[in-house]
């Protein structure tokens, strides 16, 4: 992960991976996992992208999230 994240980059991943747990009916634990060892989505998409995406709505969010999921095949 990133090191020097802000607090409130720190604040939308948890709030992205929660999301997409929530969704998906699973633990935030394993939605990181994901994120973080079957795909680069937590370093290299949520966090850089962090100006653009925090001003989104949860739905939109979360469809995006799995969309890219799916494209890395960290999701069926």
């Amino acid at each position: 992960m990133l090191a020097t994240l802000t607090p409130e980059q720190s604040h939308f991943a948890v709030f992205c991976i929660e999301a997409l747990a929530d969704e998906m009916g699973t633990t935030g634990d394993k939605i990181y996992k994901i994120l973080t060892e079957n795909c680069d989505i937590l370093d290299n998409y949520i966090i850089p992208c962090y100006d653009a995406l925090h001003t989104q709505g949860k739905d939109y969010i979360v469809r995006e999230l799995k969309e890219l999921m799916k494209k890395q095949g960290a999701l069926q």
